[in-house]
């Protein structure tokens, strides 16, 4: 019985290394130029970018998030990830569905702050749900 030759090729289902590319970004308030590897991306493609460099690793990261729903080539001494906009809208809805509606109602009528008028109830609601969010009791 012949045993099977190891290959060195990678198995098809084990994910690439990511690429660094160059990049350059000249930013002022409300503009920025970015280039990857050279080459300006084009003006209103781009939204916005996070730019993170931990100072152990070895590169920084940049994430660009972009206008295009279908995703962007880009080419490009980072890390380039392509982020999508989020819908807020549904981590809020999360948020409040984990809320227990009783212990919300003690917590707003137990305020200091609480204001005996006609919308005061609502008020601290609002501001008790506004003080979980930001995960302060």
């Amino acid at each position: 019985m012949t045993q099977p030759k190891a290959t060195s090729q990678p198995d098809a289902s084990t994910p690439e290394e990511p690429q660094a590319h160059g990049v350059h970004i000249d930013a002022t308030p409300g503009d920025a130029v970015i280039r990857l590897d050279g080459h300006i991306l084009p003006r209103g493609h781009i939204t916005g970018y996070v730019l993170q460099h931990d100072i152990h690793a070895a590169l920084p990261s940049l994430i660009l998030h972009t206008r295009q729903p279908a995703g962007a080539v880009f080419e490009g001494l980072a890390t380039v990830a392509v982020a999508q906009p989020q819908d807020h809208g549904d981590l809020i809805a999360q948020f409040l569905e984990a809320i227990d509606p009783a212990a919300l109602q003690r917590a707003a009528l137990d305020r200091k702050d609480l204001d005996g008028g006609k919308h005061g109830v609502t008020q601290a609601i609002l501001r008790q749900l506004a003080d979980w969010s930001q995960g302060r009791n």
